[in-house]
């Protein structure tokens, strides 16, 4: 996979020469020599005609084989990676064949006892990657050479453990060279010089530490020189280790922890016992403190505040683990959350996720479980309030579980707002087009209106607290909008001006029944007016044709209503781009009150159904490497 590196190589340069000190690995394996024996020629063999140069292009040299390499010599490395001092400190990439390199060489200072003279030496820390690699597992390399070499350059200023680690090198070769002079005159016979340098040398051990873990988990969590602890994640590969074939890139996950709101929620993939490993000691004591609170019903904004963290910590805390493929984000689970079989499920033949999921749940079937998500369904749907506790819970546990393992993708519901037009009037008119949604509406508000009953998973565990789709009481400071502005002055003002004239027609009543009778219908009329105005008011957020359309709506009449959508509207809300479920957080709002003004404007607003963009980054197609 073009994800592993190829080898992992130490090259010095200093006032004694250029020297390739180890690299890793640095066995030949027995297949490289099918890999590397060429093609014996015969004298039936054809011979390329080299005239045309356009039509016999010599093919490239590889340096690769069985994702290892080879082909090239310690005395070349030596010479293409001991850089000039101008040349330390910074990247450097080179191309040979079909390998790339990528390193940041460092320039390293070693002091005299006396502290008076001092001399420099250049260390390379190279990896070795496969040329077609992407740009972002190129950007990963080098930042791990560079925190290496930081590594190595703080140990050597405090211990000189480059030097002393550099001079055990040097001796085992010198060594291993002096035995092969003294015997068959120069051959080392089947002993190898790195075999004895990593035997006896902790630098080379922690090279090859890295390049396993590197190759096996893309996690790495080693002890340099038992001091200083190097932590680094390669996504590509770590996240890998849930999905097999997928390679979620660093800019995706950027992506999403970018578009994290206070209103998702946090799924961890391992064991809370594994998660310490991939913080550093500064971050342990509040990622202690989330993991004590933790719950996948609870939203983020609720764990910090449960924490007695800020919430931006939860930000950093969740995006760590979130790189390091130890949690993912969800929404948090509640009986409105509607899922459907994710694209990329991996639920082929050879997928061991079936005896995976019989084994965390005996007796149950993967596939019978998974079948009711064929189409998207919401857990209350799979649930009633005749059933047990425990199999509400456990449907709860086992949907936790298709989540962790990308089997299920949530669904969010969205709201356009589209106005009709009538291609021979050129008017706006209300009609049923391909986008009319209001049956799906219809459907789902009259499920909310009809429930009696609490939430169907305040029982699903008892070790979790109870859940609610309701929207989380946070004050939000929204932007002052033209119907807050109608809404809230409108009454205030007619108010000081209306009632002077009803007050002067009851002045020249003449009977007290005709007062009361006068005053009732001035008062209807006056309110049918202060109603009209605000109506007319309201609609000049939107252009004529829209007016149009929106009038004939039996609901535009109730300022209420209206007041609510042009508020929602001119907050960007009806534009296709914001769900349900933010709607509800950031305007303090009811999923029910939601619906039913969706369902008295389904002539202008269509809803339709698809992933939040935030998380659907994490499900990218599986792609090979």
């Amino acid at each position: 996979m073009e994800v592993n590196p190829l080898s992992i190589l130490l090259v010095k340069s200093d006032s004694k020469g250029d020297r390739l000190l180890f690299r890793y690995p640095y066995t030949v394996p027995q297949q490289f020599q099918t890999c590397v024996t060429p093609a014996r020629k015969t004298p039936y063999s054809i011979v390329n005609n080299t005239d045309d140069i356009l039509q016999n292009t010599p093919s490239m040299a590889s340096n690769i084989c069985c994702d290892q390499l080879y082909g090239i010599s310690d005395d070349v490395f030596a010479n293409l990676f001991a850089v000039k001092t101008e040349l330390c400190n910074q990247k450097f990439e080179l191309k040979v064949n079909d390998v790339r390199f990528v390193s940041h060489p460092t320039l390293m200072k070693i002091e005299s006892e006396d502290q008076k003279n001092c001399s420099y030496f250049r260390v390379n820390i190279v990896f070795a990657l496969h040329a077609h690699a992407s740009y972002s597992i190129v950007k990963c390399y080098y930042e791990l050479s560079k925190r290496i070499s930081i590594a190595l350059l703080y140990e050597e200023r405090r211990a000189c453990y480059l030097s002393n680690e550099m001079k055990i090198m040097v001796s085992c070769m010198d060594e291993v060279a002096a035995a092969a002079q003294e015997h068959n005159h120069g051959s080392t016979g089947n002993i190898n010089v790195f075999d004895i340098i990593l035997k006896d040398c902790t630098l080379a051990q922690f090279i090859k530490t890295v390049y396993q873990d590197l190759c096996t988990t893309g996690l790495l969590n080693v002890t340099m020189n038992q001091s200083v602890t190097l932590s680094f994640c390669l996504p590509q590969k770590a996240h890998q280790f849930h999905k097999k074939g997928i390679v979620v890139e660093p800019e995706a996950i950027d992506r999403c922890l970018d578009a994290l709101k206070p209103y998702h929620g946090m799924l961890l993939l391992v064991d809370p016992s594994e998660l310490l490993d991939c913080v550093p000691p500064s971050g342990a004591r509040m990622l202690l403190q989330l993991i004590e609170v933790y719950n996948p019903l609870k939203s983020l904004q609720n764990m910090a505040s449960d924490a007695d963290l800020m919430i931006d910590h939860v930000y950093q805390l969740v995006g760590h683990l979130v790189y390091w493929a130890k949690a993912t984000i969800i929404y948090p689970l509640c009986e409105t959350n509607v899922y459907v079989i994710a694209p990329d499920a991996q639920l082929n033949i050879h997928s061991n996720l079936p005896d995976k999921f019989s084994t965390k749940f005996p007796g149950m079937s993967l596939f019978e479980v998974i079948s009711d998500f064929s189409l998207p369904t919401s857990i209350g749907h799979l649930t009633t309030p005749l059933q047990h506790p425990a199999r509400q819970g456990r449907l709860a546990q086992m949907v936790l579980w298709m989540l962790q393992h990308h089997l299920l993708m949530q669904l969010h519901t969205y709201v356009q707002f589209i106005a009709s037009y009538d291609e021979e009037s050129g008017e706006a008119v209300s009609g049923d087009g391909p986008f009319d949604d209001r049956k799906e509406c219809s459907v789902e508000l009259q499920e909310i209106n009809s429930k009696q009953q609490p939430s169907k998973l305040n029982t699903i565990c008892s070790s979790l607290p109870n859940p609610s789709s309701q929207p989380l009481a946070v004050p939000t400071n929204r932007k002052h909008s033209l119907s807050e502005e109608l809404y809230s002055d409108s009454l205030t003002a007619n108010s000081n001006t209306r009632p002077s004239s009803a007050s002067h027609r009851s002045n020249i009543s003449h009977s007290s029944v005709g007062q009361t009778a006068s005053s009732t219908d001035n008062d209807e009329s006056i309110t049918s007016m202060e109603d009209e105005d605000k109506t007319k008011r309201l609609l000049l957020a939107f252009d004529e044709c829209d007016r149009n359309s929106i009038l004939k709506i039996p609901a535009a009449s109730n300022p209420d209503d209206l007041s609510l959508m042009v508020r929602l509207w001119q907050a960007g809300y009806f534009k296709g781009e914001h769900h349900l479920e933010e709607i509800m957080y950031f305007e303090n709002l009811r999923r029910s009150q939601l619906l039913q003004l969706v369902d008295k404007f389904r002539d202008v607003l269509i809803i339709y159904e698809t992933e939040d963009p935030a998380i659907a980054s994490l499900y990218t197609a599986p792609q090979q490497s």
